[in-house]
């Protein structure tokens, strides 16, 4: 079967992010005030075979474990559907 994994990674939030301030910085020059933080990070889509879910599910973990996050620095999130 194919599926789709939609994969977020972020800093830690014990860990600064340069990149966010920055962005925050830029919106209160920009006059957008409101904004009480900002973190950046990836977005990584991936369409994968696999025999089931969980599967799948298996063969994203690894990859961002092994590959797609610093687990040092960052932490992901994911999910997994058929398509």
């Amino acid at each position: 079967m194919k599926f789709k994994a939609e994969i977020n990674v972020m800093p830690l939030k014990e860990i600064l992010d340069p990149q966010g301030k920055a962005v925050k910085l830029g919106l209160n020059n920009l006059g957008i005030k409101e904004v009480a933080d900002v973190r950046i990070g990836k977005h990584i889509t991936m369409e994968l075979e696999a025999a089931s879910q969980a599967e799948a599910e298996k063969n994203v973990e690894t990859a961002c474990k092994k590959l797609l996050a610093n687990l040092i620095m960052e932490g992901f999130t994911f999910s997994v559907a058929a398509l």
